[in-house]
């Protein structure tokens, strides 16, 4: 079933980049990634492990509901949403389950073929494997026609035994065999001619889609999966700005303008609608607290900028000099001024659109709210302040418990860093005072005695949303109870002018989920679950 030229873009930021440490994302923050990548345009969105948890399942069965029947992106139809499960007919089952409502389901199913995971995880067999897999595949054909099968670590698999692993998975009837370097051992041109050997002794190799997924362990994951594509090789499997396990995966945005901006050479292309991938990488961003290093390819901040005279010179003469692709192309757009305090409801909604935000209802009108009170602190609103305020009032929980009112802090050098804040509590007002060793750690040791649940910070990152004295901050931190420190671990966000205020108000997002996690088990009765459930898988 080769694609031709076309290449599928085969999305898994929801799985694979979530197992990353940090970058769980709530129901709210998938669902609304699922919806800028049905907009992006990816053929196939991996929602989740539907196994692994009753949260997860729920995930991916929203995912298939929602984003799984929008007729959306350049071609105008909704993604596949695909559930990974083992080679299991529990898991197989529980992953048909949560796809099903999407129009386009598939069913991803794996097992280990290496001889260091044979030997050493499964304990099994050539023979055993080999059996697990066919049966695997027949199984999810029953709930499904679109199957795809993964070899779990094929870079270390022996050529002959994948040969025969693949030939049994086509023939069960797999639509789509994926070859991972799931520990990212290759080298481009090993890898190269291993998805070559498929292709010339697996004689029905070209009745399904071979499909790569390489982890970044040696750098090497987006180089790997392009050597892969001149092989013949129709799917990449890949994330938003490479998030994942250990180093990372293959960038998507890397691999579409490799395609894109090399179809000379490469000869195929994807869907994808490039001018997308700028916000589609910075909504990855913000949702995970994963800031993008400034030399990123494609979407770093400096992917398209000049400071050499020499480089400035040819530039301002011909700008194909020294871009191979222009800024907009990808999205960007740079710090234009685009709003002020005397902008309007309408111009708001239509600037905010033109960013990937549909706001309706309460939450367009607390982003307008918000976006005035700033407008009215800082001379300059920019995209990105646009940006932050939407999400802020995407991904605020409306059942909240406790709710920032207002808060106050004394700091110097001759004087004890104190705080002063009010919060409320289901209509009740409640305000208390504390030390500490900064007016950031005074705030929280505040919310600490008024919510008397003290919790313990593990992360916290801090950074400018655009340039500038008066620059809109964004406070990221991650926090466990401090009673109960690794049982779960959530995050917690805010933006605002005063750094410390956004320090308080993630302080508080942070606790508002952590109660409705622990609800959340209490209603399932689970009692040793987190947001964040690593899984070695391909």
């Amino acid at each position: 079933m080769n694609t031709g030229n076309h290449v599928v873009i085969f999305d898994t930021t929801l799985r694979d980049g979530e197992q990353a440490p940090g970058c769980s994302m709530t129901l709210k923050e998938k669902l609304e990634v699922g919806r800028q990548l049905a907009r992006l345009g990816v053929d196939v969105i991996e929602a989740g492990f539907p196994i692994s948890s009753i949260g997860d399942f729920e995930s991916v069965r929203a995912i298939a509901e929602k984003i799984g029947n929008m007729d959306t992106g350049p071609c105008k139809k909704p993604p596949t949403i695909a559930g990974l499960c083992r080679s299991r007919e529990k898991d197989i089952a529980r992953a048909a389950e949560a796809v099903k409502p999407a129009r386009f389901p598939r069913i991803h199913t794996f097992i280990a073929t290496s001889p260091i995971h044979r030997d050493r995880k499964l304990r099994m067999s050539r023979e055993q494997v080999v059996e697990s897999a066919v049966n695997a595949v027949k199984y999810a054909k029953t709930f499904v026609d679109d199957v795809e099968f993964s070899l779990e670590d094929a870079g270390r698999t022996e050529w002959d035994f994948m040969v025969e692993v693949v030939a049994a998975v086509i023939d069960a009837g797999a639509t789509t065999v994926n070859i991972p370097d799931t520990v990212g051992y290759c080298q481009p041109d090993q890898y190269a001619a291993q998805i070559r050997h498929i292709f010339e002794n697996v004689p029905k190799a070209k009745e399904a889609i071979i499909s790569v997924h390489c982890h970044n362990d040696l750098g090497l994951a987006v180089a790997n999966s392009l050597a892969a594509v001149k092989q013949g090789a129709r799917q990449i499997e890949c994330t938003i700005n490479g998030l994942g396990e250990r180093a990372g995966n293959a960038s998507l945005e890397e691999i579409v303008m490799n395609l894109r901006t090399r179809s000379d050479y490469f000869g195929c292309d994807t869907v994808i609608a490039s001018e997308e991938l700028f916000n589609t990488s910075r909504l990855v961003s913000q949702v995970t607290g994963q800031r993008v290093q400034a030399n990123k390819a494609i979407v770093g901040a400096n992917a398209f900028a000049h400071e050499a005279g020499i480089h400035q010179d040819g530039m301002l003469k011909d700008k194909s000099t020294y871009e191979i692709m222009t800024p907009e192309s990808v999205g960007w757009r740079g710090e234009g001024l685009v709003m002020g305090k005397h902008s309007g409801r309408h111009a708001f909604r239509d600037r905010l659109a033109e960013l990937g935000f549909e706001l309706d209802g309460d939450d367009f009108e607390r982003c307008f709210t918000r976006f005035k009170e700033v407008a009215d602190k800082k001379k300059d609103v920019y995209d990105d302040d646009l940006v932050a305020l939407a999400q802020e009032a995407l991904f605020q929980n409306k059942t909240d418990s406790w709710v920032f009112e207002y808060m106050s802090a004394m700091t110097g050098t001759t004087i004890s860093p104190t705080a002063t804040v009010r919060l409320s509590y289901e209509g009740r007002v409640y305000t208390d005072a504390a030390m500490g060793d900064g007016p950031v750690d005074a705030v929280f040791a505040a919310i600490d005695r008024i919510t008397a649940n003290p919790l313990k910070v593990l992360e916290y990152q801090i950074e400018a949303v655009t340039e500038g004295q008066d620059a809109m901050g964004r406070v990221t931190l991650t926090v466990t109870r401090a009673d109960c420190p690794g049982k779960n671990r959530v995050k917690g966000r805010g933006v605002a002018t005063d750094i410390i205020q956004a320090s308080a108000k993630a302080y508080i997002a942070a606790l508002n989920a952590l109660d409705r996690l622990e609800k959340l088990q209490a209603q399932r009765g689970e009692t040793n679950t987190s947001e964040e459930v690593p899984l070695n898988v391909p």
